[in-house]
C-alpha cells in the first residue's frame, strides 16, 4: 500500500511511517483528536482533490463540476439528516474559518457579542483579545460561577447591560452541559441572535447523547474532526433565513475554492455517524469520560467545573500533584499518553505553562476501549505524574504499548513497504 509515495518521496514516507507508529503505539488523550476510518482516509486521498469548484453546487465558476456537485450535495443532505438542519454549508476549511464566516454573515464591524472567556472554557475565536475577530467586533466575555457552571443570571445581566447583537455558546475546554433554552430566552429578551459552536461535542449530539442546539439556535458551527470522527474541516448549519448570507460569507467573503476531497470525506463520516453503531460509540465516549474522571478524582486530582458531562475533563495538575500543565504534558508524552496543557479559570500561570491539562476519551473509545481500560489509564496517569523517574517511565511506557497492541489501528496501512 502507498507504493507511489515510497518510491516518489522516501523521506516523507519514512516520516509518515514514524507518525503511524506513534499513533499505533500510543494513546491520544487530547479531546479534540480522533481516529478516522479507512474509508475517510480513502476519500481524503481521492481524485476529488483535483477539481476546482468555487461557488455552490449548481452555481460554480468553473466547468466540469457536475460530479463534484453531487458529492457536495450528498454531504449536505447527510448533515441535514444528522442534525435536523434547515441549511448546511460544508465548505469551511476548519472551525475558526467557520466561526469567522458566521460572524461576517450577521454582524457589522463594532457589533457586540457575548462569548465565553477562554480561561473558563471558551475558544480563541470566541473573542480572545489576540484574535482578528476581537479587533473587528466588540466581545464581552462571560465566565463560569464558583460551582463551575455557566451563570445564566450573570449572563442575563451582561446581555441587558451591553445589548449584544449575538449571544455565543460553545467551548473548547468546558466539561458541562449547556442550557440552550436559557441562552435562547436571554437572547430573545434583548433581541439578540443565537450561535452555538458545537465543535467539541458534534459527534455526541449526532449520536443522540447530548441535546441538539440546531433546531433552536439561529446558527451552529462545528468542526468535523473531533467527536464527529471525520476529516479535519468545518461546517455551518443555520436557519433558512440566514442561508444566503452564510453562503456568501464563506465564498467569496472568506474562502476561495473548497477542498472537495475533504468534503467527500465529510460525506463518508456523516454516513458513518448516521448508523446505530455510532450512537453506541457516542454513548461509550461519555461513559469512558465519566469513569476516567471518577478514577482520577478518587486519586486526588482536582477537576475543574466539578467533573464532566461530556467527553473531556480539565485537571488542575499544579494543585493536584505540584507540577504545571507543561511539565505534565511532557511527562505523560514519555510514556505514550498524549495530552495538552491547558489554562484553568483565571489561571495565574502563563498560557505556555498553565496550571492544567485537558484530556478526553474520543480516540481511545474509537479503538474499542471501555471502562476497564479507563481504570488502567487513570492508574498509569497517576503513577507517571507522581513518580517521573526514568525506570518508572520506561515501565509505564511498556504498559501503554501492551495496551495499544490489544486495540490496534490501521493494521493494513504502511508507507514504506
Amino acid at each position: 500500500m502507498n507504493a507511489y509515495l515510497k518510491n516518489t518521496d522516501p523521506a516523507l514516507a519514512t516520516l509518515l511511517s514514524e507518525e503511524l507508529k506513534r499513533q499505533q503505539q500510543g494513546l491520544e488523550l487530547i479531546p479534540s483528536e480522533n481516529i478516522v476510518s479507512e474509508a475517510v482516509l480513502e476519500a481524503l486521498g481521492s481524485v476529488a482533490t483535483n477539481k476546482y469548484s468555487e461557488g455552490q453546487p449548481g452555481r460554480r465558476y468553473y466547468g466540469g463540476n457536475h460530479i463534484i456537485d453531487q458529492i457536495e450535495e450528498l454531504a449536505i443532505l447527510r448533515a441535514k439528516e444528522l442534525f435536523g438542519a434547515e441549511h448546511v454549508n460544508v465548505q469551511p476549511l476548519s472551525g475558526a474559518p467557520a466561526n469567522m464566516a458566521a460572524y461576517a454573515a450577521i454582524l457589522e464591524p463594532g457589533d457586540t457579542v457575548l462569548g465565553m472567556d477562554l480561561s473558563h472554557g471558551g475558544h480563541l475565536t470566541h473573542g480572545h483579545p489576540l484574535t482578528v475577530m476581537a479587533k473587528i467586533y466588540n466581545f464581552i466575555r462571560y465566565k463560569t460561577a464558583g460551582d463551575g457552571i455557566i451563570d445564566l443570571n450573570e449572563l442575563q445581566k451582561l446581555a441587558h447591560q451591553h445589548k449584544p447583537k449575538l449571544i455565543l455558546a460553545g467551548f473548547s475546554s468546558y466539561t458541562r452541559s449547556i442550557d440552550y433554552e436559557g441562552f435562547k430566552r436571554i437572547a430573545d429578551e434583548v433581541g439578540a441572535l443565537t450561535m452555538m459552536d458545537m465543535a467539541h461535542i458534534a459527534g455526541l449530539i449526532a449520536g443522540k447523547q447530548l441535546t441538539n442546539p440546531v433546531p433552536l439556535f439561529d446558527i451552529v458551527t462545528t468542526t468535523t474532526h473531533k467527536t464527529l470522527r471525520g476529516p479535519r474541516g468545518g461546517m455551518i448549519l443555520c436557519k433558512s433565513a440566514f442561508a444566503q448570507k452564510i453562503d456568501k460569507a464563506v465564498f467569496p467573503g472568506l474562502q476561495g475554492g473548497p477542498h472537495e476531497n475533504v468534503i467527500a470525506a465529510k460525506a463518508v463520516s456523516f454516513q458513518e455517524a448516521l448508523t446505530p453503531e455510532f450512537r453506541e460509540y457516542a454513548k461509550q465516549v461519555i461513559l469512558n469520560a465519566h469513569v476516567l474522571c471518577t478514577q482520577l478524582q478518587q486519586k486526588g486530582y482536582q477537576m475543574l467545573f466539578g467533573g464532566t458531562e461530556n467527553h473531556m475533563m480539565l485537571i488542575d495538575t499544579y494543585v493536584s500533584c505540584g507540577i504545571g500543565g507543561k511539565q505534565a504534558e511532557i511527562t505523560l508524552d514519555k510514556v505514550g499518553l498524549t495530552v495538552n496543557k491547558n489554562v484553568i479559570p483565571d489561571d495565574p500561570r502563563p498560557p505556555l505553562d498553565p496550571s492544567g491539562i485537558r484530556i478526553g476519551t474520543p480516540s481511545m473509545t474509537t479503538r474499542g476501549m471501555k471502562e476497564k481500560e479507563m481504570e488502567l489509564i487513570a492508574e498509569i496517569i497517576d503513577v507517571t505524574l507522581k513518580n517521573p523517574s526514568e525506570d518508572n517511565l520506561l515501565f509505564q511506557r511498556s504498559r501503554i504499548q501492551e495496551l495499544c497492541a490489544k486495540f490496534p489501528i490501521y493494521p493494513n496501512l504502511s508507507y514504506t513497504s
